[in-house]
């Protein structure tokens, strides 16, 4: 399995599509899952590879989502009855797993994302120093002339984690906005002084560009740094690129759609605490009026042995 789940990372990282590992790296019994046991998680939730039962697949994978979002690695520990260890917790995430008598999995969970897309569109010395910058920064780079940039920003997957920088220095400026601010890329700028900027501003807004996606174009392009030359230009829109890729993250913005896991009702299990993706989970009843959700057959049969015992966690 192991052999398989590597073979389909590689082909994976190969395409550029994101994906997440978790790896059980301790485990104490009773456990079905055994250290060195893997799972692989796509941006649209979908699982290859096992790490346990309903009590622990639905938290990796939650967890497994939220590091495609923010880049960062995580330690999972998912405890049973008794099974903390006082001072062992810095640096875990835990969980509670009351599904079963006992036992322990601690896993690791690492994501792995593909090099963000910078495009360059246009030509000059600001463009030579970016590509130069960007690709020491471990962006994937692509350099389109302006034009053929139509044919060419077609053939490339732009989503939210793609920068475009626009500097082809002509009339044909606000075209080559107008076709970029058509993609998904997350940041789009223009080199150009403050006063051409503004023109082509107006001029790309007159063509009916949307509010939100204008929203997203820097123009002129970098942070004011005071630069002057052609590389301090570069190194000022590297910066802010970086920035705002950095401010994303923090701030836990999806990179792009998860498209079959599109909607999340999130709810906590009453039984267990664990949280449940209402959207997904197998295990539901029906209490006072609303859907209670649970994440294996055990926490449902017990809440409905007795649901009014469990209202108060309903309620918290």
């Amino acid at each position: 399995m192991s052999e398989e789940l590597l073979a389909l990372a590689a082909e994976l990282q190969r395409r550029g599509e994101a994906f997440a590992l978790a790896t059980v790296v301790r485990c104490e019994a009773p456990t079905s899952a055994k250290p060195g046991a893997k799972v692989l998680i796509r941006e649209d939730g979908s699982v290859q590879g096992w790490v346990g039962g309903a009590c622990a697949e639905p938290v990796v994978v939650r967890e497994a989502l939220s590091a495609l979002r923010d880049g960062r690695p995580r330690l999972l520990g998912l405890y049973g009855e008794g099974g903390r260890a006082p001072g062992r917790t810095e640096g875990l995430l835990e969980y509670g797993m009351t599904c079963h008598s006992g036992g322990t999995l601690e896993i690791y969970v690492e994501p792995y994302l593909p090099k963000p897309q910078l495009v360059l569109v246009g030509h000059g010395p600001v463009i030579e120093s970016l590509a130069a910058l960007g690709s020491a920064a471990g962006f994937a780079v692509s350099t389109l002339s302006a034009d053929a940039q139509t044919a060419e920003l077609a053939q490339l997957r732009l989503d939210r984690r793609a920068s475009i920088v626009v500097a082809s220095h002509a009339d044909t400026d606000e075209d080559a906005l107008a076709r970029v601010l058509e993609t998904d890329a997350g940041y789009v700028s223009l080199v150009a002084s403050r006063r051409r900027a503004a023109v082509i501003f107006e001029r790309v807004k007159q063509r009916g560009a949307p509010p939100d996606r204008l929203g997203r174009l820097k123009a002129p392009a970098g942070l004011d740094i005071g630069a002057v030359t052609p590389e301090e230009i570069a190194v000022s829109i590297l910066a802010e690129i970086i920035q705002h890729r950095r401010t994303e993250k923090a701030v836990g913005v999806e990179a792009e759609p998860t498209p079959a896991v599109s909607v999340r009702i999130e709810s906590k299990d009453p039984i267990c605490g664990m949280i449940v993706d209402g959207a997904t989970a197998k295990f539901r009843s029906e209490f006072s009026g609303r859907t209670v959700y649970f994440c294996c057959r055990h926490c449902k049969e017990m809440f409905d042995q007795d649901p009014e015992r469990y209202r108060v966690a309903l309620e918290a």
